[in-house]
């Protein structure tokens, strides 16, 4: 074909499957990308493609083009609060509050009772008394809003008093320092990375003292010789200086981990008992629900947080709020946990996945060509992710892929291209897909993708 031949753009733009992009990436966008593929065609030597192969051109650029829109993927990583693949899945309960509420108009600001506005932070508040033992809480978008907001609210040119072993950054170059700076609060560091005394918070305090904080290690953890102030300690020492003690606990356990065979982590109830004036926890780590930040503590405190005008900004909207609402309510049910796809994933049995793992293997195995990556059923171990637990591995089991040409790192390309995409571990030579962040009602639509990746070689 000349360059003079190629076809227009609108043959392109009224084909039905080019067409259908728009709905994700919307008509002009479609054009640019027709308009790019003919680009190259142009530019390359002589005789341009066909028709059919520019076409084919265009879909695929449309497709690498949607990918920058949100897409449901294959957790292979063994991860279960991945937070690169959105942290906690959602409970099917809290899909259908979402569905419900989110389909028409909700009480969310009004009192059915009086007849006159009312408050959304009220909506998950008995729910999360009776979880937590506080006196009160508060949602808002996130964790790190939530410690914002506190900081903001009672340390606003005063100084906030941190362990240097709790100044911690997390993912996102996220690092408790500058939260303190945009809050206008003076950060007082005491101790020493490993070791922090209670006369080290003692020394460190003035009249111009307003919160004693602790802050979760997140994603590390201080072993050995070190030495730390524990909540019960810091709170009582708080008081007696009188000034507020908060905790940014982060990870957001509800209940003890231990039962999962996981090493124990504070739970909110806990610190709550333990005289902490108020304590900061994420949604969507430990606790299993949507993004989002809980404040939770003494009501008179909780209440000053609720009418700081920046609590207004950083608001969640009935659509966090129901799914919450419907994750918190699991908890409350007894035997119902497990409903809550994170802790379905720790309750998985290491040889349940292995059977699945080898049922899989089988399948793509089956009359796969001679260059196709070779597959196996392995025991791996998974992580919880999310800046929690950094050290507790969980056993487990899954998939390697050795590739015949030794380029592990195409074929996890490979696996990302497809769609649904597999988001798979390298490791030296093999591409590594743990079966306990993969539902089993994914397992047909992972074969087909494992068998897509094997052709595509």
């Amino acid at each position: 074909m000349t360059r003079r031949a190629i076809p227009a753009v609108h043959r392109f733009t009224a084909d039905p499957e080019v067409a259908a992009f728009q709905r994700v990436l919307g008509r002009a966008a479609v054009r640019t990308v027709v308009q790019s593929v003919l680009g190259s065609a142009r530019a390359r030597p002589l005789p341009v493609a066909e028709f059919g192969a520019l076409r084919r051109d265009v879909l695929a650029a449309l497709d690498r083009a949607a990918t920058h829109g949100l897409l449901p993927v294959i957790n292979g990583t063994g991860v279960l609060l991945h937070t690169n693949l959105g942290r906690a899945p959602l409970a099917a309960s809290a899909l259908d509050a979402v569905r419900q509420l989110g389909a028409g108009y909700t009480n969310l600001e009004y009192d059915l009772a009086a007849g006159e506005r009312g408050s959304r932070d009220d909506r998950v508040g008995a729910q999360l008394r009776e979880l937590t033992g506080a006196e009160a809480a508060l949602v808002v978008n996130n964790c790190a809003a939530a410690v914002l907001l506190v900081l903001d609210t009672f340390a606003r040119s005063k100084e906030v008093v941190v362990s240097r072993g709790q100044l911690i950054e997390i993912g996102g170059a996220f690092r408790l320092p500058d939260v303190l700076r945009k809050s206008g609060a003076t950060l007082v560091e005491v101790g020493t990375t490993n070791r922090t005394y209670g006369r080290d918070y003692r020394d460190a305090w003035t009249p111009n003292t307003a919160l004693f904080m602790r802050t979760h290690p997140s994603n590390y953890r201080i072993e050995g010789f070190a030495a730390d102030v524990d909540a019960p300690a810091l709170a009582a020492i708080a008081k007696e200086l009188g000034v507020l003690s908060f905790e940014d606990l982060g990870s957001g356990a509800l209940v003890d981990l231990t039962r999962f065979g996981l090493p124990h982590e504070p739970t909110v109830a806990q610190v709550v008992e333990a005289g902490i004036d108020l304590v900061s926890v994420s949604g969507d780590k430990l606790l299993g629900g949507p993004q989002c930040g809980i404040i939770a503590g003494k009501a008179s405190l909780v209440a000053r947080v609720a009418a700081n005008p920046i609590a207004r900004a950083l608001r969640v909207d009935k659509l966090t709020l129901s799914a919450l609402s419907a994750t918190l309510a699991l908890y409350l049910e007894p035997g119902r946990l497990t409903d809550i796809p994170f802790f379905a994933m720790l309750a998985l049995r290491p040889e349940a996945l292995l059977r699945r793992a080898e049922a899989i293997c089988a399948r793509v195995s089956r009359g796969a060509a001679a260059r196709a990556p070779r597959v196996k059923p392995r025991h791996m171990s998974s992580t919880t992710g999310g800046g929690t637990l950094p050290l507790a591995a969980i056993p487990s089991a899954g998939i390697a892929l050795d590739p015949v040409d030794g380029d592990a790192d195409a074929l996890a390309a490979r696996l990302r291209d497809g769609r649904p995409p597999v988001i798979a571990r390298v490791d030296a030579d093999e591409v590594f897909i743990d079966l306990r962040t993969v539902p089993e009602s994914e397992d047909d639509t992972l074969v087909a993708a494992l068998r897509r990746a094997a052709a595509a070689h």
